[in-house]
């Protein structure tokens, strides 16, 4: 039986491997994205992200889908709460629509872009069990289903755990000491009218240190919230997350001294609480050039959430290994090399800054900081 051969095999349908496919395609280039997941609605793709002027929004103009995108923004997305566990207002901002960093549900985000390419662009339930280089260059990429694939351009796009990294590098996602617990208040304007006034109508987050809650109001009316704590590792599998009424008495315990409104959030939540440990790569992770592979996204510099450039670095770096690419047809090296030279430092400065606002939002004093810092008042 032949291998099946593609010339460029992009591993992961998230944002940043949609986005180097597509920006592909605007330059009449063909790729193949290969994802693990049955098909594109097999579970929905979490909460809201804003999308910033110099990274995001920069991808989606050379994905030709800015405009398409202004259409799904969410309205008053932009709006800010921050509070102390007291659920003293420490800081409000409304959104009046001249922000740079609009924000979009990640789902419909992902749906623009697969909406952008053609149906077989995308082949599903392909998980990746790992690669091995054929020399020249060329990659052959094992599935979980015992079949295999060779391609001239093999790009890891497959997260924090990537199968395709190993190829490049030895670093492995190390624990940032933060924990979530991720959940949801459905039709909150009708079922949770409380919760709803309380979250506003943008982002919300509430501090003491150690722990905290980051919230956003969904497109469809819901609130998405993250529950956040300074843990062990393994704190986490001592909570019995198949039983939500369990899990939810469990994780009240560690916020008793915080005001009521943040408990009804959890005492209220519907349906199942997501645990989710926090991870990163090591800051300026990088690699020698490798022919033939590279990576993308969370497999090249997984960062913690608490910048915000996760998503938008992603749709950026396949925005421009796609230009890269058309840009040196026939000459698959001098592309890589070129899209890896400003990878790494744009990841390092991210990574950096993403770490500092760990530290800032888990550390002493981060509702009087955080404060600061949106006002730009100077620190003592």
């Amino acid at each position: 039986m032949t291998t099946p051969h593609h010339p460029i095999a992009i591993i992961g349908a998230g944002l940043g491997g949609l986005t180097l496919a597509r920006v592909l395609r605007t330059h009449g280039i063909q790729a193949t994205v290969f994802d693990l997941e049955a098909g594109r609605h097999v579970r929905t793709q979490g909460g809201m992200l804003d999308i910033h002027h110099d990274s995001g929004q920069i991808a989606l103009r050379a994905a030709g889908l800015y405009e398409p995108f202004r259409a799904i923004i969410h309205p008053g997305g932009q709006a800010m709460r921050l509070l102390d566990r007291n659920a003293g207002v420490a800081l409000q901002e409304e959104d009046d629509g001249t922000g740079d960093r609009p924000e979009v549900d990640r789902g419909r985000l992902r749906d623009l872009l697969l909406d952008a390419l053609p149906a077989d662009t995308i082949r599903w339930g392909a998980k990746a069990t790992g690669a091995r280089p054929l020399g020249e260059g060329r990659h052959e990429v094992a599935f979980a289903d015992g079949s295999t694939i060779t391609t001239d351009l093999l790009v890891g796009a497959d997260g924090a755990w990537s199968r395709i990294r190993p190829l490049v590098s030895p670093a492995s996602p190390a624990y940032t000491g933060i924990s979530f617990v991720e959940l949801d208040l459905l039709e909150a304007d009708r079922r949770h009218p409380d919760s709803a006034t309380f979250i506003g109508g943008g982002f919300f987050i509430a501090l003491d240190g150690e722990r905290g809650f980051l919230a956003h109001r969904e497109h469809d009316g819901s609130l998405h919230v993250y529950t956040a704590l300074r843990a062990e590792q393994d704190w986490l599998d001592g909570i019995d997350f198949t039983d939500p009424a369990a899990a939810k008495t469990a994780l009240l315990t560690c916020f008793t001294d915080w005001d009521t409104a943040f408990r009804t959030l959890i005492a209220e939540a519907d349906g199942a609480l997501v645990p989710r440990r926090i991870h990163a790569l090591p800051i300026g992770h990088r690699w020698e050039r490798v022919p033939g592979v590279t990576l993308l996204g969370d497999a090249a510099h997984l960062m913690s959430p608490f910048a915000g450039e996760g998503a938008n670095l992603a749709m950026l770096d396949g925005a421009e290994l796609g230009q890269a690419i058309a840009d040196h047809p026939g000459d698959i090296e001098t592309a890589l090399a070129i899209y890896e030279k400003a990878l790494f430092p744009r990841g390092q400065a991210s990574a950096g800054e993403s770490a500092a606002s760990l530290e800032l939002m888990f550390g002493p004093d981060p509702v009087t900081r955080l404060t600061e810092m949106f006002t730009d008042q100077p620190q003592n």
